[in-house]
Parts: C-alpha cells; sequence; structure tokens
C-alpha cells in the first residue's frame, strides 16, 4: 500500500511539474491580448484554494490579468481585486514559496498605479534575488530568469548577477 501510495505522489509530482511548465508559458503569454487572457483564466476554474499554492497564485493571476479586459471600470477593478485575494492567500498559505512571490511581482509590476497594488514590489524582488540560487535548474528558474532580464524593476546589476547565476 506504501509503494501505490508513494508511486501516486511521484506521478502526481510529474504531472504538476508538467503542467506548471504549461501553465508558465500561458502566463508570460495572458496579458497580450483578450483572447489569451480568457484561454489562461479558463485554465483555472477548477482551482480552489485547496489545490497548490503555484495554482493558486496563478488563478490569481489570470484574474488580474483578465481585469484588463472587463468591460467597465467596476468589473476590472471588482476582477482584479479578487484576482489579489487568491494570490495573497497562496502566499499568507505558504510564505518561503518562490512561484507566488514571483507571480505577485509581475501582477504588482505591470498593475496600474490608480489600483495601488504595489506595495510588495520591493520585498518580492529581493525575495527572489536571494533565493534564486536556491532553485534547482528547471524550467521555473528559467522562467524567473527570463523575468528579472525584462523587468524594469531590476537594476542592471541586479540583471547581471543573475545572468551570471
Amino acid at each position: 500500500m506504501r509503494i501505490l501510495t508513494l508511486f501516486i505522489s511521484i506521478i502526481g509530482f510529474f504531472t504538476l511539474s508538467q503542467d506548471l511548465s504549461d501553465i508558465r508559458m500561458a502566463y508570460k503569454e495572458a496579458p497580450q491580448n483578450s483572447e489569451s487572457a480568457d484561454s489562461f483564466y479558463n485554465m483555472f476554474l477548477e482551482v480552489t484554494k485547496q489545490d497548490n499554492v503555484a495554482l493558486v497564485a496563478y488563478k490569481g493571476a489570470s484574474m488580474a490579468i483578465k481585469a484588463k479586459y472587463a468591460g467597465t471600470i467596476k468589473e476590472k477593478k471588482n476582477d482584479f481585486i479578487e484576482g489579489v485575494s487568491y494570490l495573497e492567500f497562496a502566499i499568507e498559505k505558504e510564505p518561503n514559496a518562490i512561484e507566488p512571490r514571483f507571480i505577485r511581482l509581475g501582477i504588482q509590476e505591470n498593475s496600474p498605479k490608480i489600483l495601488k497594488y504595489k506595495d510588495n514590489i520591493d520585498e518580492d524582488k529581493l525575495f527572489l534575488l536571494i533565493q534564486y540560487k536556491n532553485i534547482p535548474s528547471t524550467n521555473l528558474k528559467t522562467h524567473i530568469k527570463d523575468y528579472i532580464l525584462q523587468s524594469t524593476v531590476f537594476t542592471e546589476e541586479e540583471k547581471l548577477s543573475i545572468s551570471n547565476q
């Protein structure tokens, strides 16, 4: 019985890893247009706050990104706030998880100032810079590196330090 449980856990881990790789690519594309945002959002319809924190964080990001294309200003604001609530929940649940912090940084960096969702940029940026070396060589590390190199919140010196790791 223990072997079966272990086997199911290993299969689940590899499935989640592959799914996260696909999700990361979709996340990168989602802000480009409303069709990509809708497609990304639809990936998370079944995700609840009881799921893996990375999935919960991506669900929040999908809602925040989709809000950009909502019809009215009120819908945009309400959808964005709901998305942020998922993202913040994921970070509260696992404050040392890298992926939710990475996602929050991206949402905060790219959210309009009027939404006043920019309070954790420096905190998350520092967290990523410190934790980056601890990420195993994976799709996540490449994804974060690509983000940092194009981001406007990281200095050239910080980008260079990431490039050399």
